[in-house]
């Protein structure tokens, strides 16, 4: 009997390190992290009535009102920020449409390719070394952890989460060209559990929905459904068990084309500012993403990963309706088979910068032809000089900004450049390569995060486009811009340095996030991939040092980060305009608010003095 304690002494002794252990494991196992991507949704937008899903989320979870988009506001480019966690001088993805330098097959030829596209994003990974980013997208270092890993979607952006991974046997990857030519190849895993679910192996198109119509023709007034629907169920019903089955962690992404595509396409506002994207038919769209939150939500409850799981919940950029209007264009004073008379057409800076210059300007998405008198570049791309294949200036046009490269980096030239757009109503703001020096009237790429690491050409510069707004209670909610694109006035588009664009919604909820906290700190999409990075313990060794910051201060116990805010102004140009940057800094990290000039950019009325940042709040 005395020997009894001792033995249980020594069972207790015995077990003390075994359950450590497994005390240990648990504790270093991290969480699943979902990245929903709900694209183009505004800052400001969310309400209950516009989606009473996303409000719950928000309310119950943590967060962040001081978001930021990274600038340009475009889908790729803040896709490969999601995705690695660094900022565009180090992903080298400055805009939906680049310049390669050569010419891209799967683009037809051109050297300005479109990036959403599964086969141009592989043709630009092998043109740049095998890896275009130059980084380690959060999926691809989930995948060789042994993670479970799948990016469902918008073509393009889906894709580039784990851009690598084309063969399909390990990353579940689906998107709009799924089962088509050029997509990307499914697994015989998932082609089971598709087929078990009754999922077709290819992706139903827009239909409806994709229509953009015309200068005489409403575009879409039906929301993205059909499309969403499979989507959405490939992630329910077929990624989630497969993952649940695998007894590992996992990391999706799910990118949501609503109600970005609607919002582009919809024919509630043709050739009228307003209702704009505040129509009918974009509402609809933005409660067609909010239910396939709702969808995703009961999935993970229903599968017993709802506690642990962090879901993280985001948009690419803000949104803007269309405008087509200049009273300084020489562009908007031609006539166009396609152009409502007086109106911007696509590629008018092109056509201005032709003209100014005196240079022809030939069309890389047509085989290099000529852009004769009448018309304009079919996508508003534009090679300007007098030999295509060694253009003096390429243009690659996006929508509220575009970028022009200049392949000789010739500092006259830029200048000359320069004095050409500062005399258009429609410019608001240029950003200039620092190897091309200081420029009356401009600011340095490096100013916007924008000088980096990166493999594809540095743009030498960036033109801001005009944005205001119509006057409705939240300014970013109505916000208008001048955008360079074949949609019309009253359509909808982004890429613009207002508040509008800039300004996305993010949120998250989850064990390893606060409850009922709101973070005032600034937030980007950069910040996003870093901390999903740090959530899923993974550290692959970057390239470039322009990365984005942990969260921390969302997460239980962590302190709030102080942040600052500032202003950056250029020399004034010889008309007076001067080019204004409104940003925030924190953890030695710029985040950016606004930039253009006074009174041309939504954000720029006024500019803050700096200030500390408060204290996080909790409801």
């Amino acid at each position: 009997m005395r020997y009894l304690p001792i033995v249980a002494a020594a069972v207790a002794i015995a077990a003390t390190p075994a359950l450590e252990a497994r005390t240990a494991k648990r504790a270093r196992t991290p969480h699943n992290v979902i990245l929903v991507v709900i694209d183009g949704l505004r800052g400001k937008i969310v309400t209950p009535q516009t989606a009473p899903e996303l409000v719950r989320l928000r309310d119950a979870g943590t967060y962040f009102p001081n978001s930021h988009s990274v600038f340009p506001t475009f889908t790729t480019a803040n896709a490969s920020s999601l995705a690695t966690g660094h900022q565009l001088g180090d992903t080298g993805d400055f805009s939906n449409t680049i310049w390669t330098a050569a010419p891209i097959a799967s683009a037809a030829g051109s050297v300005t390719p479109f990036l959403e596209n599964d086969a141009v994003l592989g043709e630009v990974d092998t043109h740049f070394g095998g890896n275009y980013l130059n980084e380690t997208t959060v999926l691809e270092a989930a995948r060789k952890a042994g993670y479970g890993t799948a990016a469902i979607g918008k073509l393009g952006p889906a894709l580039i989460q784990d851009h690598l991974a084309r063969d399909g046997m390990t990353t579940i990857i689906v998107d709009d060209s799924t089962g088509r030519p050029g997509g990307i190849a499914l697994s015989p895993d998932t082609v089971t559990g598709m087929t078990r679910a009754g999922l077709p192996l290819v992706a139903p198109d827009r239909g409806a929905n994709g229509r953009s119509g015309d200068a005489r023709t409403p575009g879409t007034r039906e929301a993205n459904r059909a499309q969403q629907d499979y989507f959405i169920d490939v992630a329910t019903r077929v990624a989630l068990p497969s993952f649940k089955a695998r007894h590992r962690p996992f990391a999706m992404v799910f990118w949501s084309r609503d109600p970005d595509g609607t919002q582009h396409n919809q024919g509630d506002s043709l050739n009228r500012l307003t209702p704009g994207i505040n129509g009918p038919t974009t509402f609809a769209a933005i409660r067609n993403a909010d239910g396939d939150l709702a969808k995703l939500r009961t999935a993970l409850k229903r599968l017993g990963l709802d506690r642990t799981t962090d879901i993280i919940v985001t948009s690419d950029h803000g949104f803007s309706t269309i405008s087509k209007q200049s009273d300084t264009s020489r562009a908007a004073r031609t006539r166009y088979a396609d152009v409502p008379e007086g109106f911007l057409p696509p590629g008018f800076l092109a056509l201005d910068l032709a003209s100014a210059l005196n240079m022809p300007a030939f069309d890389p998405e047509a085989g290099n032809a000529p852009v004769t008198t009448g018309a304009h570049p079919s996508r508003g791309n534009a090679l300007l000089g007098a030999d295509p294949s060694h253009p003096d200036i390429v243009v690659a046009a996006n929508g509220g900004s575009d970028l022009l490269y200049l392949p000789g980096r010739d500092p006259t030239l830029a200048r000359r450049i320069v004095t050409a757009l500062l005399d258009q109503d429609y410019i608001s703001g240029i950003f200039v390569d620092d190897r091309l020096g200081s420029i009356a009237g401009t600011l340095p790429l490096s100013s916007i995060n924008l000088k980096g690491a990166a493999l594809p050409p540095v743009p030498s510069i960036v033109v801001i486009f005009r944005s205001a707004t119509t006057g409705c209670a939240i300014p970013t909610n109505c916000q208008v811009e001048v955008a360079d694109t074949t949609l019309q006035q009253g359509q909808g588009m982004h890429g613009s340095f207002g508040r509008g664009d800039t300004l996305n919604f993010t949120a998250a909820i989850g064990p390893d996030f606060k409850r009922r906290f709101v973070d005032p700190a600034p937030v980007s999409n950069a910040d996003i991939g870093h901390t999903m990075m740090a959530l899923l313990r993974l550290s692959p060794t970057p390239h470039g040092a322009l990365t984005g910051r942990v969260l921390s201060e969302a997460m239980p116990g962590g302190r709030m980060t102080p942040y600052v805010r500032g202003e950056q102004r250029s020399a004034a140009a010889g008309n007076g305009l001067v080019t204004l940057l409104r940003y925030q800094e924190a953890a030695g990290i710029r985040y950016l608010d606004a930039g253009g000039f006074a009174g041309r950019t939504l954000g720029l009325a006024d500019v803050a003095a700096p200030e500390a940042a408060g204290r996080g709040a909790r409801r």
